[in-house]
C-alpha cells in the first residue's frame, strides 16, 4: 500500500478556493447584517423587510456552506485516520520506529529549553 501525501495540488487548490468562497460568504453576511444596522436607524418598515429577508437568506446559504464545508472535512479526516490505521497495521515495526524517531527528536527539542 502507498501512502497519499498530505495537501497536493487538487485538493489544496480546491480547499483554498473553499476557504475563499467561506471569506466572501461571510463579507457578504457581514456586509448585510451591517445594511440591516444602518436602515433600522432610519426606520424605513419597507427598507427593513428587505434588507431583513436578504440578510435571512445570505445567513441560511452561509450556513449551508459551513456544513457542507465540515461535513468535507470530516470525510477527509475520517479518511486519512483510516489510512493511518491501515498503514499501522501493515507496518507495525516500521509504525512503531517513527513513533521513536519522533519520541527522541521531541525530547531533544524539550531537552534545550
Amino acid at each position: 500500500m502507498t501512502m497519499q501525501p498530505i495537501g497536493g495540488n487538487g485538493p489544496e487548490r480546491e480547499r483554498e478556493a473553499s476557504t475563499e468562497q467561506l471569506k466572501e460568504d461571510l463579507r457578504n453576511l457581514s456586509h448585510t447584517v451591517e445594511e440591516l444596522i444602518h436602515a433600522t436607524a432610519d426606520d424605513s418598515r419597507s427598507n427593513i423587510s428587505e434588507l431583513r429577508e436578504r440578510a435571512q437568506q445570505r445567513l441560511h446559504d452561509t450556513r449551508e456552506r459551513l456544513e457542507a464545508r465540515g461535513e468535507a472535512l470530516y470525510s477527509s479526516a475520517k479518511g486519512q485516520v483510516d489510512a493511518t490505521d491501515r498503514y499501522v497495521h501493515e507496518n507495525p515495526w516500521t509504525s512503531i520506529g517513527i513513533g521513536a524517531a519522533a519520541g527522541v527528536v521531541l525530547g531533544l527539542l524539550l531537552g534545550r529549553r
